[in-house]
């Protein structure tokens, strides 16, 4: 499924309270980022990208529109997602990170805001952000592909022209492999019982000739 860059204004970074941990310095333990699309009208979103630096935890809410009388109204659509799984090393601090609609908790239709949420709770990392953000839509969809019905019953319009004229005709190359099948089966089974139990055939030799008098 193809994708399609949005531009967008990232707004500065937003203390939103001090680190979950007693520290000397009295850093932030949550950042919040605003994320607008003067541009663009409400629109679908398929995917989020970024590179991490230094971020635990990440939640997403999204502005969406309604309806013309209703106002638009703030939804969580992800929560507290883990960027970085083991806390006391640099596992996954600086990765290029990509979150699809299908991992969010909500509907990603008619976005008209976007806000991260970053969350650090470790002393060790004095810093922490994302970077190099990209928001992508849907793209056009692609024509679907037809294609005959080979071994069925193909409409009149999806009948393949011969090539030559001795070729089997398509719908009743099934039936007839089937028959074939079922007819090996059963001479293949008559034969074998046939054979059972029989001592008597060519190659074989009579005990009665081998016995001493």
């Amino acid at each position: 499924m193809s994708r399609v860059s949005v531009p967008c204004h990232v707004k500065g970074t937003v203390a939103l309270q001090v680190g979950d941990v007693r520290t000397s310095q009295g850093r932030p333990g949550v950042l919040v980022i605003d994320v607008t699309f003067p541009s663009v009208a409400p629109f679908e979103l398929q995917e989020i990208m970024f590179k991490n630096y230094y971020t635990a935890f990440l939640s997403i809410r999204v502005r969406q529109h309604t309806s013309t009388h209703t106002p638009a109204k703030w939804v969580t659509c992800l929560r507290d997602y883990c960027l970085m799984p083991d806390p006391h090393s640099e596992e996954g601090a600086q990765e290029y990170i990509s979150l699809f609609k299908h991992q969010m908790l909500c509907d990603m239709a008619r976005v008209l805001e976007l806000r991260l949420i970053l969350r650090q709770p470790s002393p060790l990392w004095v810093s922490f952000t994302v970077e190099e953000l990209q928001i992508y839509q849907q793209g056009p969809k692609s024509p679907s592909m037809t294609f005959p019905k080979w071994l069925s019953h193909p409409v009149p319009c999806e009948q393949p022209a011969p090539l030559i004229e001795d070729l089997p005709d398509p719908s009743r190359v099934s039936s007839e492999v089937q028959q074939m099948w079922a007819l090996t089966e059963m001479i293949r089974a008559s034969h074998t019982s046939t054979r059972i139990g029989r001592f008597d055939v060519d190659g074989c030799y009579d005990l009665n000739l081998l016995s001493y008098t």
